[in-house]
């Protein structure tokens, strides 16, 4: 009786298949891509910084040399320029500054705050006509700011409130909301309802439910709205222009950098302004990277 207990097993060695040209030549493509589109998109942000360090008189001198020097970096001379008040021969950008980030913060936290409960409310509740109501505030989003500038500017004027950030914040605010309540909606559908319910079984009302149960949820994708909606009040151009343009103490970053863009002033100011007006929503948006990824596609999955 013979046995294959210690006979050796043969081995069959499979050579992985080679890559095809087509693999090959979209690899090249895919990489040759990357590589352009990272160059088209870094070296404007790198030429824009290089130059609001340096002195123009330099800039004069020698144009193909955009990085400033270390002596340029740490004296700061053009950003002291342009935040400097008014009063004392500067820009005035720190009043800029101040106002955005009032516009910014309130609009974002108003248009947050009533989203909320208008998009739980389409979400959760049944009433009649909800569906349409949804679409119908969405469709209102999609008129070009154009069309409505003319009638808010008119409306707002005889109201007294047209030389004020607090009409410029009912203007955004009202801008806002609509996208805002669409992008929440989206997300409270993907909250699983059974959740909800069992929070009602355990005696929480309706509010206690959104507050500790549904907000938490969707705290990713509320944080990606937030982001979403100051930047749209931060870089906000038109309606500034329209509202704000007689009254300089309360202009805007996008209005400010707009003023620098004359011919008696230094491009290196403009490059300067450009970057104080660039880089918060540069920051805001890295620190804030993993929640708009995951808010902004996990609202797809149900519409």
């Amino acid at each position: 009786m013979t046995t294959t207990a210690n006979k050796p097993v043969a081995r069959t060695s499979r050579k992985r298949p080679g890559r095809s040209t087509e693999e090959r030549v979209f690899g090249v493509i895919k990489w040759f891509s990357i590589v352009f589109f990272m160059i088209i998109t870094i070296f404007p942000l790198v030429y824009m910084i290089g130059l609001s360090f340096k002195p123009i008189s330099e800039l004069l001198r020698n144009p193909d040399s955009f990085l400033p020097s270390w002596s340029d970096v740490s004296s700061l001379d053009t950003y002291r320029e342009v935040l400097r008040p008014t009063s004392e021969g500067g820009q005035g950008f720190l009043v800029f500054l101040r106002n955005s980030a009032i516009v910014g913060l309130v609009t974002m936290a108003v248009t947050v705050a009533l989203s909320i409960l208008a998009a739980y409310a389409a979400a959760r509740l049944r009433f009649a006509g909800a569906k349409l109501v949804t679409w119908v505030i969405l469709i209102v989003y999609l008129f070009p700011a154009v069309v409505i500038a003319i009638p808010l500017f008119v409306l707002f004027s005889r109201l007294g409130m047209r030389n004020s950030l607090y009409g410029l914040i009912i203007i955004y605010v009202a801008q806002t909301i609509p996208v805002a309540l669409y992008m929440l909606r989206s997300y409270f559908q993907t909250v699983p309802a059974e959740l909800e319910e069992a929070g009602l079984v355990d005696g929480l009302g309706r509010t206690g439910v959104l507050f500790k149960i549904t907000i938490p949820l969707a705290a990713p994708a509320i944080a990606a709205v937030a982001l979403y909606v100051f930047m749209i009040a931060w870089n906000e151009f038109l309606f500034a222009l329209l509202f704000l343009t007689e009254s300089r103490e309360l202009w805007t970053l996008p209005l400010g950098v707009q003023q620098l863009d004359t011919t008696e002033v230094p491009k290196t100011l403009l490059m300067a302004g450009s970057v104080i007006i660039t880089m918060p929503v540069v920051l805001l948006f890295f620190l804030a990277e993993r929640f708009l990824t995951e808010g902004l596609t996990a609202g797809g999955v149900k519409g």
